[in-house]
Order: structure tokens, then sequence, then C-alpha cells
């Protein structure tokens, strides 16, 4: 067994969360660089597995195995594939800004006692959230998966429950029901899929008699796993309904407007850019890996849904008055295309839907963050309260502009490439889908370009003349996410290689190759 770079990336950050939890109550400052190192130790963990990933080489590497429940069958198992690669390193990556961001959302205020400590309780969920979402992407032992995929519930409850958005118009006894409204319909949401995925992983074990993923391929590959078609279609099921409440997929999406609109706009990025994407990257691994002919038999119903998602979500966005609740009706729009990449069930909608999570994590990241800057300074969260922004903070302005633009997939920004690809895919296979998808592009120019002219043009309020730039900090924050933006949408290769691979695996799981093209049938 080589040395375990996996473990080690996913306990660093765990590590940090306790420490970080330990510092005395006076010292939040040592609390904050602290969780802010431990962070960028990760990111260069991460960095390093995708150094040391061979995108041509076994399909799973840096592999780890130690029997951990063996009178069950449940192993310790971690190893990665491109897919997951790419999620880890989107992950690390984010969580730094993500702390940048909100070095001052947890401060106590004045009213509050000196012995709480919520700045240290505040950053030690963040870090315990990468962790597990961290070792959710290297798991390849289904029940240890899901021991994660339910555990991260418990610290995103606390942070959005406890670390609440600060603008909020109402009373500050509405704003704390509101908070918890949020986190308990968040928490039970996805412990109801959670409960259903668990009926179907004992159903697993009953079946497989193991819950390796490499195991139960394998088996299946040799003809020695006997499925009946009703069971396996049962089983996908159970997987694939914890999943959409997580991707969050139409119609078990209403959990995340209230979760990203009721939290801190960091907390909102953590959920979005890098907890969500556990859903839609399971979907991936485990649903098409473990059940493919489940898989196919429930695509069309899943491309359906997928569709009313993209459409759904984008028309509900250009209707809306409050920044962070359109932001999240955006991502359940751009949700949609992603699982409409993967049921494609073509190479270029599947590297597509990938490269789409990690495009979206960051132009979610870089847009999100920026409103939050802007909801700080004046307070409120309603589009109408702000007007000629640009004018008194042009750099906030600009910043925000981008961020718009690559959330409508402006070609030269990365997010372009990814809805590219899922168009693509989506064409080759299902042309009525993919024209119905189209619709959702052009209303994501619509609720970006109303947002930026009813927030950045046009006469100067008086509420925001006074408004301050966008000071270094914060600049340090957006301005890498800006240029990730630019670089890979100019050069995709860079993500591209190590996806494709895996792509071609999961393509190779569901026995299905890409359409030929029409103008080589009509020869």
């Amino acid at each position: 067994m080589s040395f375990p770079l996996l473990t080690l990336t996913a306990a660093v950050p765990a590590v940090g969360a306790i420490l970080t939890a330990a510092v005395p109550a006076a010292r939040r400052t040592v609390a904050k660089w602290l969780a802010l190192l431990f962070s960028l130790a990760t990111l260069a963990l991460a960095v390093l597995v995708a150094v040391r990933f061979e995108p041509g080489g076994d399909r799973y590497q840096l592999t780890e195995s130690r029997a951990w429940i063996a009178d069950f069958g449940v192993r310790y198992e971690l190893g990665v594939d491109g897919i997951a690669v790419a999620l880890i390193a989107l992950t690390a990556l984010l969580i730094p800004f993500v702390i940048g961001a909100g070095w001052h959302d947890a401060d106590p205020l004045e009213t509050q006692s000196s012995r709480w400590r919520p700045t240290q309780g505040f950053f030690a969920l963040i870090l315990l959230v990468e962790a597990m979402v961290i070792i959710s992407f290297e798991a390849t032992d289904v029940f240890l998966f899901y021991i994660f995929f339910e555990a991260m519930l418990i610290p995103m409850y606390f942070l959005i429950g406890g670390f609440g958005d600060r603008a909020h118009s109402g009373s500050d006894e509405n704003a704390a029901a509101q908070r918890s409204y949020a986190a308990v319909k968040f928490l039970l949401y996805n412990l109801a899929g959670g409960l259903i995925m668990l009926a179907a992983v004992i159903g697993l074990y009953v079946v497989a008699g193991n819950f390796s993923l490499q195991e139960i391929a394998a088996a299946r590959a040799a003809g020695t796993l006997d499925m009946a078609t009703n069971t396996e279609r049962l089983l996908f099921l159970g997987f694939f309904f914890a999943f959409a409440v997580k991707a969050p997929l139409w119609p078990l999406h209403t959990w995340l407007p209230n979760a990203m609109g009721e939290s801190t706009a960091p907390v909102a990025v953590l959920i979005t850019a890098v907890v969500d994407k556990v859903g839609t990257f399971a979907m991936l691994r485990f649903c098409l890996g473990l059940f493919p002919e489940a898989s196919k038999w429930a695509t069309p119903v899943i491309v359906v849904l997928a569709l009313i998602s993209i459409v759904y979500g984008a028309l509900v966005a250009v209707g809306q008055r409050d920044i962070k609740r359109l932001i999240a009706y955006a991502s359940i729009s751009h949700f949609g295309f992603i699982v409409l990449g993967i049921f494609a069930m073509t190479s270029q909608g599947q590297s597509g839907a990938t490269l789409y999570m990690v495009n979206h994590g960051i132009s979610t990241a870089a847009l999100m963050l920026v409103a939050g800057f802007l909801i700080s300074r004046r307070g409120s969260r309603l589009i109408a309260d702000y007007g000629g922004v640009q004018k008194v903070a042009p750099v906030l302005a600009g910043t925000f502009l981008v961020g718009g633009l690559a959330t409508l997939s402006l070609p030269g920004l990365a997010p372009f490439v990814s809805e590219f690809l899922v168009l693509v895919g989506t064409f080759a296979r299902y042309p009525v889908a993919g024209i119905i998808a189209t619709i959702g592009i052009v209303l994501a120019a619509l609720y970006t370009l109303v947002l930026y002219q009813r927030t950045m043009t046009g006469p100067v309020k008086e509420e925001v003349r006074t408004m301050p730039d966008l000071r270094l900090r914060e600049v340090l924050v957006v301005a890498p996410l800006i240029a990730l933006l630019i670089g890979l949408g100019v050069y995709p290769k860079v993500l591209t290689d190590i996806v494709n691979p895996a792509v071609k695996h999961t393509m190779s799981d569901v026995k299905q190759t890409d359409p030929a093209p029409e103008v080589e049938a009509a020869k």
C-alpha cells in the first residue's frame, strides 16, 4: 500500500476543524488564520493528488483499502478517478476563498457574552464540511460514502441555522425564525433522501454481498452478479432520489432557495458550489456505475425532470426581488444542465456535465461572494434597494458583471465550454431536449443582465452614494476566481485531459457509445 495521500487530504481539514474549535474565545483572529492555514494545506494536498494522478492509467488511482467492519463486508476503501480529482481540486480551491470572504461574518455582536465563540465554531464547521465532502469524493465503498454523505448535513445545519445572513429586512426574531426554518427544511429534505438511500444500500448488500464499488463492478462484468431487473430498478431509485435531493433537481429543490437566502454568502457558496456537487458526482459514480441498465431505463424521465429544472429555475430567477434567491434559482437551472449532460449518455454530455460542476462552482462562488460584499455594505438583499453602484464602486460592479456573464455562459468564460458540451451531447441523442434546454440560455441572459442593470446602472440611489469599493481582502478573494473563469474558458484542456478517460469508463459501464453523426449516415 502506498502513502495514504487521500486519507491525509481529508484528515487535514478535519484536524484543522478540531484545532480551530479549541482556540480560546478571546483569540478569534488566531482561529481565522488557523482555519485559513489548514485550508491552504488541504489545497496543497489536492494539487499533489492531481499531479500524481495519471489520466491514462488505472480507473481508480492512489487507492487505499483496509478492513473496517469485516463481518458485514464494510471496508475503508478510497480511490479517485479523473472526475473525483477535478471535484476535490474544486473543493480545496474554494474553501480558502470562503474563509477569506467570511472573515468577519461570525464575529460576535456587542450584546453577546465574551465567552461566546461563534467565530471559532463558524470556521471549524466550514473545515469539517470540507473534510466530509472530500472523503465522499474519494470513497469507493458504498457504505463509507453513505456515512459521510449523511454526516455532512449536521455541520451544514448549524452553519445555516446558527450563522445566518445579518442583512435581513425583518426583526431579529423574524430573522432567527427564518434561519431556523431554512436549516430544518434543509435537514429534513436531505435526511428523507438519505433514509431512502439507506434502504437501497442495505438492499445492495443483500444482493451483492459487499459494499465495494470495484468488486461489484468486477462481478457484474464477469457475469457472477445476479441482480433481477426489478431489484436493480428499485435500488437505482433509492440511490437516485437521495442524489436528486442533494443536487437539487426539480421537484426536490425547494430547500435550496431558503437555505441560500438565509445563509451568509460564504455558506451559500459552500452549499451550492461544494456540497451539492456530491449529489451530481454520485449520479455518475454510483447510479451509472452500479445500476447501468436501470439508469438507461430511467433516462427519459430524468431528462424531462432536468429540462423542467432548467426552464423552471431560470423563469423563477427572472421574477426574483432578492439577490441571493435569484442566484439560488439560477443554480437550480444550472444543475438541470448538469443532470441533463449526465443522462444524455454521450461522452460529450458527461464531459460537459463534469466540467459544468467545476465551472459552476467557480462562477457561482465569484457572483455570490461579490453579491455578499454588496449586501453587507447596504444591509439589504432586495434588488430594488440598489442603483448606480458602478459609479461609486466600479471594481465591485466590474467583478459582479464578470461573475454574472460567467453565469450566463458568455463565450470566453469557463461555463461556456461546459454548457456547449452538454448541449452538443444532448442534441446528438435527444435533439428535442437539446432545443428545449437552449431556452435556459436565453432566460439566463435575461435574469443576469436585468439584475446587473437594476443594481449597478442608472441614477445613484442616496443609500449607496457613500458605498465603499472592494477592499484589499475582498479583491484577493474575488480576483483569483475571475482569473480562473477566464483561464479555463480559454484553455479548458487542463480539465478535459483529466476528465475524459473517466467519462469513457462510465460510458463503458452503461454500454453506450456516441451516436454516429447524421452526415456520415447520409453518405
